[in-house]
């Protein structure tokens, strides 16, 4: 470990190309397509082979419909025709796409780094990302990142209050292990009323509605029941005050000014 450590403060971050992530693509548990590129950037030592690449990030262009920007932004982006809509979203935000980490570099706080100091790099004033895994490794909100979590779907609530019923307890269902001995002890008249609160569950996941009692069962409900992403979002002081970002305000009030002014003339026209 200390030679490792040794290593990390030669370390560099300097611009990427697709050729440096496909290095470390298959680390990652996200397969298919980055979307519309909008930078990279690498670790790598200061002076071994350029082909030597620690750790990469990925920015892309933003989505339009990320559901927790508005409460992150205060609605900031709502309430506009899409056009005004794109136009103020492709302006003002970047996403980050991709994390990746050599394994064996993987443990000494690179992630956070790579994201803190790339973030201000992308000269906009706020960057986005979203997270399957942001409970279990929560690097983005070490890195200066603010986290927005989605509430829990009514159906999968309702399962949770369920299994705190027959005594597991939320904090617990990150363990399959643990659910499942807990399951494997029930006796009447609990283990009936959360066998039937499983089947019920399941009944809206298909041709797995029908799974066999067991470790497997247990894995894909409490992966249905951990797997809400965490948006996360940054703003970059020093352009979110800036002439340039009050220049985005106005432009978005006055679109809302000439949507309402519409409005009016087409209500009186009627």
């Amino acid at each position: 470990m200390p030679k490792i450590c040794s290593v990390t403060k030669h370390l560099r971050i300097v611009p990427g190309t697709l050729d440096d992530y496909n290095r470390l693509a298959h680390y990652h548990y996200r397969s298919g397509s980055l979307g519309p590129l909008a930078g990279i950037f690498v670790l790598k030592p200061a002076s071994t082979s350029p082909t030597d690449v620690v750790g990469v990030i990925v920015y892309k262009m933003p989505c339009v419909g990320a559901e927790l920007r508005n409460a992150a932004t205060g609605n900031f982006f709502a309430g506009l025709d899409r056009s005004t809509q794109l136009t103020l979203i492709n302006k003002n935000i970047r996403c980050i796409s991709r994390v990746i980490i050599e394994p064996r570099f993987r443990g000494l706080g690179l992630a956070v780094r790579l994201v803190s100091e790339t973030m201000p790099r992308l000269n906009v004033p706020i960057i986005e990302a979203m997270a399957v895994m942001g409970m279990v490794n929560p690097f983005f909100e070490k890195a200066g990142m603010k986290a927005y979590e989605a509430p829990l779907p009514q159906r999968c609530a309702e399962f949770v209050e369920a299994l705190s019923v027959v005594g597991i307890e939320q904090s617990e269902i990150v363990d399959a292990e643990m659910v499942q001995r807990k399951l494997d002890a029930l006796r009447w008249p609990a283990a009936d009323f959360i066998e039937g609160r499983i089947r019920k569950f399941l009944q809206s996941y298909g041709k797995r509605r029908n799974m066999t009692p067991g470790i497997e069962r247990t894995r894909y409900i409490l992966s249905k029941l951990t797997a809400r992403p965490i948006y996360y979002i940054w703003f970059n002081q020093n352009l979110v005050f800036s002439p340039a970002f009050h220049a985005g305000l106005n432009y978005r009030a006055s679109s809302i000014e000439h949507q309402n002014y519409d409005k009016r003339n087409k209500t009186d026209c009627d």
